[in-house]
């Protein structure tokens, strides 16, 4: 272990914050030191923005409470440049050296793509916001108004599911380029489209959104879809600051990564969950969601003690077995996958049980954040013995 190596992960996310307590506690009792930075104070739980739209209270997490005892320290701040040269993050008004980085922003809410959206729709961009968002859903439940969710993926689904069971006044519109689950099974589609018509979320298929107007959705077809209140999903993009900044990105601007998720221009920076373009028999890079953080997040954290140790570790896996999407509180669809190209597989689960499944999944996010190990022997090359002279 070097002692003094100092050891900054930007972003607290599901990939950040698991790669700080894990990597800590590896490294901080050789003389180590980890410092993890994010905008704010606590975790977002991010896979529960939607619960928090429909009014429910969700429990915070504070980062300094996740992290006692651990070693690593927190700073609060946003992170508003790198100096890849210089080796040091700028964050507000002061600078913070590194000798290995950990870049974890993370993904945000596209809302540049459609005319419109910035100015005129609502995204999930953070409890604050989600909250502010439950008040005005509230208000416009009472007076009978419509809420128009665009984007038909899970982040879509799952949001008009939850206002329409929340606020039974409130008339809720989803608006989708596709059918509603078309990625999954045909079964476990027909069953997500039977639930949604249940609850009374109207459903438009084939929509593509050409512009959001204050009171309005304009579709391609000329079909103008009045609504109260616009929900965007559609899609996500990742904050401009590793292209500014100088490390190798790609079209999306995910950092270009190796086999072992450290930048291919910068090797003493690592990149994971959504910041990372990580290749792999899955393509050029993993999709969008919490489940890259979910990989990509302690595997880093072991191989960068590794390499501190003198070892060299193996290349990154990620197999993905399942998509968990809620329906409201009392409903959901799990759809198994296969390991190697994620195809849908024909088991499923539904209704209450599938429920109960993705809640457990949920909660096993925030566990894995108290007790981020074990650590895998057979996921790391042990350091390589010293040479006979």
């Amino acid at each position: 272990m070097r002692n003094g190596h100092r050891v900054v992960v930007l972003g607290a996310g599901y990939a950040g914050l698991v790669a700080a307590k894990r990597l800590a506690r590896r490294i901080c009792p050789g003389g180590a030191s980890v410092t993890l930075v994010d905008a704010r104070p606590e975790f977002v739980e991010r896979i529960r923005l939607h619960q928090v739209a429909a009014g429910q209270a969700v429990a915070a997490l504070p980062l300094a409470e996740v992290l006692a005892g651990s070693g690593a320290r927190v700073v609060v701040g946003r992170v508003t440049g790198v100096d890849l040269a210089a080796r040091a993050v700028r964050v507000g008004d002061q600078e913070i050296g590194y000798d290995t980085l950990v870049y974890g922003l993370g993904s945000v809410t596209e809302v540049d793509g459609v005319p419109g959206v910035a100015e005129h729709a609502a995204v999930l961009s953070g409890p604050a916001e989600a909250r502010r968002l439950a008040g005005r859903l509230s208000a416009l439940a009472d007076r009978g108004g419509v809420a128009a969710v665009c984007g038909g993926g899970p982040t879509g689904v799952e949001l008009a599911a939850e206002l329409a069971e929340s606020y039974p006044g409130l008339a809720v519109r989803l608006l989708t380029r596709g059918e509603p689950g078309g990625w999954l099974s045909p079964r476990a589609a027909r069953y997500l489209r039977r639930r949604l018509d249940r609850m009374g979320v109207a459903v438009t298929a084939g929509a593509e959104v050409s512009r959001v107007e204050p009171d309005a959705v304009a579709l391609a077809d000329g079909v103008r879809v009045p609504a109260d209140l616009v929900l965007w999903t559609g899609g996500f993009t990742v904050p401009p600051l590793a292209r500014e900044a100088g490390l190798a990105v790609n079209g999306r601007g995910r950092v270009l990564v190796d086999q072992t998720l450290r930048s291919v221009s910068h090797p003493e920076v690592h990149a994971i969950g959504d910041a990372a373009a990580v290749p792999g028999p899955w393509g050029a890079e993993i999709a969008y969601g919490c489940r890259s953080g979910g990989f990509t997040g302690p595997y880093v954290a072991d191989a960068i003690a590794t390499r501190l140790a003198g070892g060299v570790p193996r290349p990154f896996r990620f197999r993905y077995f399942h998509q968990c999407l809620s329906l409201g509180r009392r409903a959901g669809v799990i759809q198994f996958v296969d390991g190697a190209d994620e195809s849908p597989q024909w088991m499923i689960l539904r209704g209450r049980i599938a429920a109960g499944y993705k809640e457990i999944v949920c909660r096993s996010s925030v566990w894995l954040f108290r007790h981020p190990g074990p650590y895998l022997p057979r996921v790391l090359v042990p350091p390589r013995p010293a040479k006979r002279p």
